[in-house]
C-alpha cells in the first residue's frame, strides 16, 4: 500500500493561505501566517541570496501583533510605511532552534476559532524564538514608525 506523501512547510502554507484569503473578517488574518513563515523560515547562513526584507517585515509584523495588538490590515499597514522609508535591511541571523509550533500545527485545527486561535499560538511561538533580535525589533519600529 503506497504512503501519501508528506506535504512540504510551502505546500501547508499554500493551503493555509486559501483558509486565510477566503477568511471573512475584516482583520485580514492572512498577514500573521506571512509574517510567521517568512520569520519561521529565515535562512540559517548569512550567504543565503534572498532578501532579508522578508525577514525583518515578518518580526515586525509578529511584534506589532503579539505584544501591540495589532490587526493583519494594521500590520500591512505598518508595513507599507516601512517599504516607502528604507531601502536596506539587515540579514538577521536565524535563532539556533526555531520555534517547535509551525504550520502543520495550525491546520490541525479545526478551521474557525480553533485555528484562528492557532494561527495567533503560531506567531507568538515563532515571536518567542527571535527573542535575542526583539530588542533590536522594538527599536526599529519606535524610529520608523513610531510605535511606542
Amino acid at each position: 500500500m503506497p504512503h501519501e506523501p508528506v506535504p512540504t512547510d510551502q505546500e501547508q502554507y499554500d493551503e493555509l493561505s486559501i483558509y486565510t484569503l477566503s477568511h471573512s473578517n475584516a482583520s485580514f488574518i492572512h498577514q500573521h501566517i506571512v509574517d510567521a513563515y517568512a520569520a519561521q523560515h529565515a535562512p540559517v547562513s548569512q550567504d543565503d541570496l534572498s532578501k532579508p526584507i522578508s525577514v525583518v517585515f515578518g518580526l515586525i509584523g509578529l511584534y506589532l501583533h503579539v505584544e501591540k495588538g495589532f490587526t493583519g490590515r494594521q500590520v500591512q499597514k505598518m508595513h507599507m510605511q516601512l517599504a516607502k522609508r528604507r531601502r536596506q535591511w539587515p540579514r538577521l541571523t536565524s535563532p539556533e532552534i526555531r520555534a517547535a509550533f509551525t504550520v502543520s500545527d495550525v491546520l490541525k485545527a479545526t478551521p474557525g476559532e480553533e485555528r484562528d486561535n492557532a494561527i495567533h499560538q503560531w506567531g507568538m511561538a515563532v515571536w518567542e524564538s527571535w527573542q535575542p533580535q526583539q530588542q533590536w525589533i522594538r527599536q526599529l519600529a519606535r524610529e520608523e514608525l513610531d510605535i511606542r
